[in-house]
């Protein structure tokens, strides 16, 4: 599902990634730990086509059979919306809409039809034990439940991977404990590939692989 090799990244002198090797499988759940500084979220960011790693002899980056390095930033928009899900730390969620509207928002720039996409979000929200929150806006929703209007926006779309940047750093540990389950949950109802950096060592020692990167490099995987 994701194959990168020979993955950099600069920031000016700064060398944050050191020629990063990967390959994660379809509907596998990976996890990415490691000391603040490692270069986790750089290349979560990276793998997730929000940047782009820097461009060095040998690197490649492929999902789901795209070859990312050829694709024009129209082109990778399009891709991001369409095959990629992403969830983060804070939920992101914009507070003047219901949680229905706001797990529809990625099917609208898709321009799913709105009927459509309503029923989709209805199912999701159900799926997630949302369904009787859908009207309300962010600001009447717990941690919780926030957090899960936001995983139900990653999943709009059918994405084939969700990339999960400490998805569970803001909430209590009940909650948190509840966000892990369903993840696992997720996979076996929908198959998606999940990727999820955290520092919550119970999620990483979930997750069908480990992977432990120290100053910019994987060094057991």
């Amino acid at each position: 599902m994701i194959k990168a090799k020979n993955i950099h990244k600069h920031y000016g002198d700064l060398h944050v990634l050191k020629g990063v090797d990967l390959h994660i499988k379809e509907s596998e759940i990976v996890s990415i730990v490691g000391a603040s500084g490692a270069g986790k979220t750089t290349l979560l960011q990276i793998l997730g086509t929000l940047d782009r790693a820097s461009k060095e002899k040998g690197s490649d980056l492929s999902i789901n059979n795209n070859i990312i390095n050829f694709l024009s930033e129209k082109q990778l928009s399009k891709f991001r919306n369409e095959q990629l899900g992403f969830i983060f730390q804070f939920h992101q969620l914009l507070p003047e809409f219901t949680a229905l509207e706001n797990v529809c928002i990625p099917a609208f720039i898709k321009k799913v039809p709105k009927a459509e996409a309503e029923k989709r979000a209805k199912e999701l929200l159900g799926f997630l034990g949302l369904e009787h929150r859908s009207d309300h806006k962010p600001n009447e929703l717990s941690g919780g439940e926030q957090q899960r209007v936001a995983v139900a926006r990653s999943l709009i779309n059918n994405p084939k991977v969700i990339f999960a940047d400490e998805p569970s750093g803001n909430l209590d540990s009940e909650s948190a404990e509840n966000l892990h389950k369903l993840f696992f949950k997720l996979r076996d109802e929908y198959g998606q590939t999940f990727v999820i950096v955290t520092h919550n060592e119970d999620l990483a020692n979930m997750a069908d692989r480990k992977l432990v990167m120290v100053d910019g490099k994987i060094v057991d995987k």
